[in-house]
This record gives C-alpha cells, sequence and structure tokens, in this order.
C-alpha cells in the first residue's frame, strides 16, 4: 500500500503542472495499475468493500487522472475504457466512499463523449442514470443536455457559439470532434439542397472564417469546386425523375368514391 501511495503522490505531482509531462503520467499510471491489480484492490462483496474503503479512494482517484490524461493524449479507447472502470465507484460504492468531488465533471466529459460520437442511444442510457435535480442544474451536465437539444432541434449555430463556454478545458477536445461532426451533418444537407452554392457561403453555413479551412472540408466531402469559385453538387442533388401513375391513381380514387358512397 505504501508503495501505491508514493507512486500516487508522484503522479499527482506531475499532474498538477501546467502543462503535465504526459509521457511521465502515462508511465506512472501504468505502474500503478499494475501495482493496484496485484494489491486485488477491487472488493468481492460488501465487508470487503468497508475493510477496503482507503484502497477504493486512492483507485478511484488514479482513474480519475487516467481519464482525464487519455483525454490530453487523445486516447479514446483508453478514455471508454478507464471510464467504464470509474463508473464502478461512483454508482456501485457510492454510499462506502462518498462522492468524488470530480465526479460530474468527468460524467459530463463521457456524455460529451458519446455526443460528439452521435451516440445517441448511448447518451441517453448514461443520461437515466442520473437524478432529475443533476440533470437540470448541475454545472457540467446541464449545458451537455443543452448541446443535445440544440442537435435535435438543427440549432447549429448555438454549438459553434457554445465552444468557448465550456464548462473546463478538458472538454475542448471532445467539444472540436462534437462541431466536426456537426459540420458534416450540415455538409451532408448542402448536398442535398443545393445544386451550386459559393464557397463564402459555404464557409458562413459551416462556421468556418480561414479560406483554408473551406477548401480542406470540400476535398475530405469530396466536393467539386469550379473555376468560378462555386461548389457544384448537380451529380450528387438531381435525381432522376419519377413517372406518377396517373390512370392507375383516378382509377382508385374513383374506386373508393364508389365505395363510400355504397357504405353511406
Amino acid at each position: 500500500m505504501a508503495n501505491v501511495e508514493s507512486l500516487y503522490k508522484e503522479l499527482t505531482a506531475e499532474w498538477s503542472k501546467r502543462p503535465p509531462n504526459t509521457v511521465k503520467c502515462g508511465q506512472l499510471l501504468d505502474q500503478l495499475k499494475v501495482a493496484l491489480v496485484k494489491m486485488a484492490f477491487l472488493p468481492t462483496d460488501g465487508n470487503d468493500a468497508q475493510s477496503s474503503k482507503k484502497q477504493l479512494i486512492l483507485a478511484r482517484s488514479v482513474l480519475e487522472v487516467a481519464v482525464e490524461h487519455s483525454v490530453l493524449s487523445k486516447d479514446l479507447l483508453a478514455f471508454e475504457r478507464y471510464m467504464a472502470q470509474l463508473k464502478c465507484y461512483y454508482y456501485d460504492y457510492a454510499k462506502i466512499i462518498g462522492e468524488s468531488e470530480s465526479k460530474y465533471k468527468l460524467l459530463g466529459l463521457n456524455l460529451l463523449y458519446l455526443l460528439s460520437g452521435n451516440r445517441v442511444s448511448d447518451f441517453h442510457t448514461e443520461l437515466e442514470l442520473l437524478s432529475v435535480d443533476v440533470i437540470q442544474h448541475n454545472q457540467f451536465i446541464r449545458p451537455i443536455l443543452a448541446l443535445e437539444q440544440y442537435i435535435m432541434e438543427g440549432r447549429y449555430n448555438k454549438i459553434f457559439q457554445a465552444k468557448s463556454t465550456v464548462p473546463v478545458e478538458v472538454y475542448s477536445y471532445f467539444m472540436d470532434l462534437l462541431l466536426e461532426t456537426v459540420r458534416d451533418e450540415i455538409g451532408a444537407c448542402i448536398e442535398k439542397s443545393y445544386e451550386k452554392i459559393s464557397a463564402r457561403d459555404a464557409a458562413k453555413r459551416l462556421n468556418l472564417r480561414v479560406p483554408d479551412e473551406i477548401k480542406a472540408f470540400g476535398e475530405k466531402r469530396q466536393w467539386k469546386l469550379e473555376a468560378s469559385g462555386d461548389y457544384s453538387f448537380t451529380d450528387r442533388s438531381v435525381k432522376p425523375k419519377e413517372l406518377l401513375p396517373s390512370e392507375e391513381l383516378a382509377e382508385q380514387v374513383l374506386s373508393y368514391a364508389r365505395d363510400l358512397e355504397m357504405i353511406v
């Protein structure tokens, strides 16, 4: 236990630096994970949990650093893995070890991650684990719920504005991913709604202010840029006209009318 505590103190000291040394923090986290597994910190029943309270709190603290470290390292697989482990301490052992100060910050971070990947069903599943009071009033949860509402309503401009008002800095990476997802949605709508659109108008709708940004976005979406500076979607937006079977429809309507007349 003393070795684990010593490693944790070293980790927190390194993590508190701005910016932290992510490589060194990663190495310390790897050592802590091995040490915690050897210590068999995860209890199997209620009695074990009571006697392992100190170890549980330490393990939770390590995982909280690991979650934020994975975001800083842009390692999404590690983020999912650590977050799944951390929720065990937030929900299953809350009565034993109490509530962490970082709980809602990291649960909000997880909600933003799911939203950024357009995983709406998973988003709502996680939301159902929270109380109504937390959803409506918590400073970390409420803004993420508002983002989901903006997406449902198609108020994408509100999402772009929210980029500068994230609750904490660690949210910024997933917020950037959400903006990419939103831009892809807008881009798909542009392709279906316009035969042609100027690069300037496209940039305005996508909230892109630098010419190189709209150029990169157009290349990613494989948009055809004409010499005039307009993007053309003629080959995407125009669909072959379908002939309506007018005679058959007329016969059906007359048949329905006769049937109704007979009923009356």
